[in-house]
């Protein structure tokens, strides 16, 4: 299977790369997601370790049945022939109520087929009030490559 844009990227297919990640990351379904990454792919995410398509799936569920009203933006930060570096925020909220805005930073290595063999994830939450909030739903079309992310 074939999931363009493939390496060696450039900043464009970088950003389009980035765009598409973060276009499947919000929609929440965890089957879509995971069509990105090869069958063996490998994850350090915080602090859980996981390897293989089985494992990123139920790790998605996990994530979503707890991060409620989630929306993300991801931003290129870097790349380099098979890699590509992100950096990202996300806002959600818990079963309790209390809105989150999570600050991250991601490392993603590829196949020759453009699929996804690695990624390591950093990510620090800060509790917000939701008139905080500035992430609503995913990136409108006319915000698409536009980097929009402030340092807090």
């Amino acid at each position: 299977m074939s999931r363009p844009p493939v390496p060696p990227f450039t900043e464009e297919t970088a950003r389009i790369k980035v765009q598409a990640a973060e276009d499947d990351w919000n929609t929440c379904d965890p089957d879509r997601v995971a069509q990105a990454y090869t069958e063996d792919s490998v994850w350090r995410n915080r602090d859980e370790f996981l390897t293989g398509c089985d494992e990123i799936r139920a790790f998605l569920r996990r994530k979503w049945d707890r991060e409620l009203d989630y929306a993300l933006r991801k931003e290129l930060w870097g790349v380099l022939g098979d890699r590509i570096a992100v950096r990202f925020q996300y806002e959600c909220r818990d079963a309790a109520g209390q809105w989150w805005r999570s600050y991250g930073n991601e490392q993603w290595e590829f196949d020759e087929s453009g699929l996804m063999r690695r990624r390591e994830a950093s990510i620090n939450d800060v509790p917000i009030a939701e008139s905080e909030r500035r992430i609503f739903g995913p990136r409108a079309d006319h915000e698409q490559g536009v980097d929009v992310l402030p340092v807090r």
